[in-house]
């Protein structure tokens, strides 16, 4: 080992002992958690004050339990692909021709937060929540479509399951996309009730409808004529899988019947549906309660139930938002009408920047450069507001940044769940607690790595951001931007910044040499696709079903199973 790796590790572990060994005792729960080396050294710097903060928090969530007779309810909702400024700032939206009025009535009775970093794409920012790590640690790093025959480990720890263990009814319903693998259905991942599409929602556009209206090439027997040379029958997966559900513990069922378009539809309304009647079950057993909903949102075609456009701007993603955004108004109306609006912690954002690269009309940069896949702000930097009557001040604007991987250790906080959280492994995410109850100026973070599948693309630290991608081997270039000076990363600098690249150099080091300590899993974890349904389908069977003899095979099902796959960048 190099001299200078040693000195690296050295640095690393020692920042990290100190830290660890001189959290005052208000913060040994926190403590106990093995956080990226980064944390260890703003805890160093701030650790008295965070815990005296955690004092004065604890009091405050002890005063609101005892008002309320529960942990607080938490309800998190995420959809894809929108840009910074879509949501919540009715100026820009006047100028993009539609309006999400419930949205923007949350940011002014709540936080719009303008830092909230992602990952790039849907399926790693949907196992950064669930875990609290980022995707790159779980395996999870790439966008999944079936069949997959992979998905997040059994042995990832979701919040569904840390939040049960403390006593909450769980609920998902959405667009998962973590998986088509029995163990990672979200009812096996710690869920009470799931309602679920195991994969991307676009699979459920290959129907005659989408193809016709030039949506997306899929696979429909019905669309094209008899190929002669076509003689691979297990090239074409048929009867895609519409969305399942089932219960803690309970079987799994298929839910609808074959995919159209009109069941499209009908999955956001049955999500939207059991979300409601989530809320006023755990509101009669007395017991708090996290929801999960993630809209699949519907984005890429018109409802056929009601085709009528409903926005002046009259594109895919903003007829969406609309639609998403009636909901969140009957849901704070729920709310009110059950008498819990003062004990829930409401939360809307999207996945990820918006599909510029060759998405459907609609999606485009609106303050920062790039989008879906990308690690320039307009990729990872998304809306998302919060809202908790009477608890959350009114009308904040946050500049602090946070990870949606910090959702994960913040909703355990508040749910009292913070011995749930496993000891074992690398949480990314950090407790903001005391951003959201206290504000502006109160964020735990001031880093974000930012990763396209396995790679490390990018690091933030502060107001500043390094270009790792780019970055010429051996020479230092125009590979460092002031976020504020330059917020859509149009002009690198090097002689302006060379003071940063040092400090970034050291970061990167903590960081890879915490990864050989606590090494990432390599890709999502393969199984059998689809198993366990218990009204399977003839169709859903032929999906996952090759008619190939594996014994004439050179190799096994379990060989091919567990071979990593090659990454390319149309992964992303």
């Amino acid at each position: 080992m190099r001299q200078s790796t040693r000195s690296f590790i050295t640095l690393a572990a020692g920042i990290a002992a100190a830290a660890i060994l001189s959290a005052p005792a208000s913060s040994q729960a926190e403590s106990k958690i093995i956080h990226d080396a980064e944390h260890y050294v703003l805890e160093a710097q701030h650790g008295k004050r965070w815990a005296k903060e955690d004092a004065e928090l604890e009091q405050k969530l002890d005063a609101l339990e005892a008002k309320h007779g529960t942990k607080p309810n938490i309800i998190h909702i995420m959809w894809d692909d929108t840009a910074v400024g879509e949501v919540g700032i009715p100026e820009i939206q006047s100028v993009r021709g539609f309006e999400t009025p419930n949205m923007n009535q949350m940011a002014d009775q709540g936080i719009n937060f303008m830092r909230m970093y992602t990952e790039p794409a849907c399926t790693p920012t949907r196992a950064a929540l669930q875990t609290g790590r980022y995707a790159v640690r779980s395996g999870m790093h790439t966008v999944s479509f079936p069949v997959e025959y992979s998905g997040m480990d059994a042995e990832e720890v979701t919040i569904a399951e840390v939040l049960s263990d403390a006593g909450y009814n769980t609920a998902f319903f959405g667009k998962w996309h973590l998986g088509d693998t029995e163990f990672s259905y979200a009812h096996n991942q710690g869920y009470d009730e799931a309602f679920f599409t195991p994969y991307n929602q676009v699979p459920s556009m290959w129907i005659p409808q989408a193809e016709a209206a030039n949506i997306i090439t899929g696979l429909y027997p019905d669309l094209y004529g008899e190929d002669k040379y076509d003689i691979d029958m297990s090239w074409q997966p048929l009867g895609q899988v519409w969305a399942l559900e089932g219960t803690k513990g309970g079987e799994t069922k298929e839910w609808g019947p074959p995919p159209n378009i009109e069941n499209y539809w009908d999955i956001e309304t049955e999500a939207q549906r059991r979300t409601l009647q989530f809320i006023d079950k755990s509101v009669d057993e007395k017991k708090p309660f996290f929801i999960a909903y993630q809209p699949i949102a519907a984005a890429f075609f018109p409802d056929p139930r009601d085709p009528k456009k409903i926005t002046a701007n009259k594109n895919m993603i903003q007829e969406a938002l609309v639609k998403i955004d009636l909901f969140v108004g009957e849901l704070f109306d729920h709310l009110e009408a059950k008498g819990i609006a003062e004990n829930t912690l409401v939360m809307v954002m999207a996945d990820n920047g918006p599909f510029i690269h060759f998405g459907p009309r609609g999606m485009v940069e609106t303050l920062y450069r790039g989008g879906k896949g990308d690690f320039t702000e307009g990729g990872v930097r998304v809306p998302a507001i919060a809202k908790w009557k009477g608890v959350i001040e009114p009308d904040q604007i946050v500049g602090d940044i946070l990870h949606v991987s910090d959702l994960f250790t913040t909703f355990a906080r508040l749910g009292g769940a913070m011995d749930g959280i496993p000891t074992d492994r690398v949480i990314d995410g950090v407790d903001q607690t005391s951003l959201f109850l206290n504000g502006d100026g109160f964020s735990r973070r001031d880093y974000v790595m930012i990763y396209q599948g396995p790679n490390l693309a990018a690091g933030i630290k502060g107001r500043f951001k390094r270009d790792w991608k780019n970055a010429t081997p051996g020479l230092s270039k125009n590979e460092f931007y002031d976020l504020y000076t330059d917020p859509r990363e149009k002009t690198g600098e090097m002689i302006e910044q060379f003071h940063i690249k040092s400090m970034f150099n050291r970061q990167r080091a903590r960081h890879e040499l915490w990864m050989e300590k606590y090494p990432n899993r390599p890709d999502a974890t393969p199984g059998p696709a689809l198993t366990g349904i218990a009204n399977e389908r003839p169709e859903t069977r032929q999906l996952y079903t090759a008619p190939v003899d594996a014994k004439k095979l050179p190799f096994t099902p379990q060989e091919l199973g567990n071979y990593p796959l090659p990454f390319s960048e149309s992964d992303m």
